[in-house]
């Protein structure tokens, strides 16, 4: 699990989507800032590709007589 120091600076209250803060990971000397609640959501789920990997690998198994087992 993953931990996280998030700072929220300002915000809209008729829009709670406009938020401006900072995002610190304890014992990393790195800030990141965001200005709005998409920004805030890419920092903490940062998107991980792996070259290799295709996005079915992990998620299901073929069978060959029954087709795909989710």
């Amino acid at each position: 699990m993953d931990s996280y120091l998030v700072r929220i600076y300002r915000r809209e209250e008729d829009n709670p989507r406009l938020l401006v803060g900072v995002v610190e990971e304890p014992g990393v000397n790195e800030k990141k800032a965001f200005h709005n609640l998409y920004e805030l959501w890419d920092i903490l789920n940062p998107i991980k590709k792996n070259p290799g990997q295709s996005r079915r690998n992990g998620r299901e198994k073929r069978n060959s007589k029954n087709g795909p087992n989710l």
